[in-house]
């Protein structure tokens, strides 16, 4: 049974600005003065965003001088992606095979 899918990583996804702000980082690395512009969102809301995205390892961090540049990590992306793929295809079999469970 998949049981690799990071609950963490899933509700970070479920957030409409968070999906933004990564799709926004699969283009190019931003700083947060970038994604204010692009988003529409306040600084601080962004920040928080931002910091909760490098906690789930789906971004990291580069500075330049005074900036500090956020970037997609294709490997994180990847993995999820991999463990996604792992569950569709174990539940393509359960239903192909009609597996049930007998009640007792």
């Amino acid at each position: 049974m998949v049981t690799s899918v990071d609950t963490e990583v899933m509700k970070a996804l479920a957030d409409p600005l968070r999906m933004q702000i990564l799709r926004l980082l699969a283009v190019e690395s931003l700083c947060v003065c970038h994604l204010v512009e692009e988003t529409g969102a306040k600084q601080t809301n962004l920040s928080n965003h931002l910091r909760l995205l490098r906690q789930t390892g789906l971004v990291e961090t580069e500075s330049c001088g005074r900036f500090l540049y956020y970037k997609l990590k294709p490997a994180a992306v990847a993995a999820l992606a991999e463990d996604l793929v792992a569950l569709a295809d174990q539940a393509r079999a359960t239903h192909d095979a009609d597996t049930k469970r007998p009640c007792p």
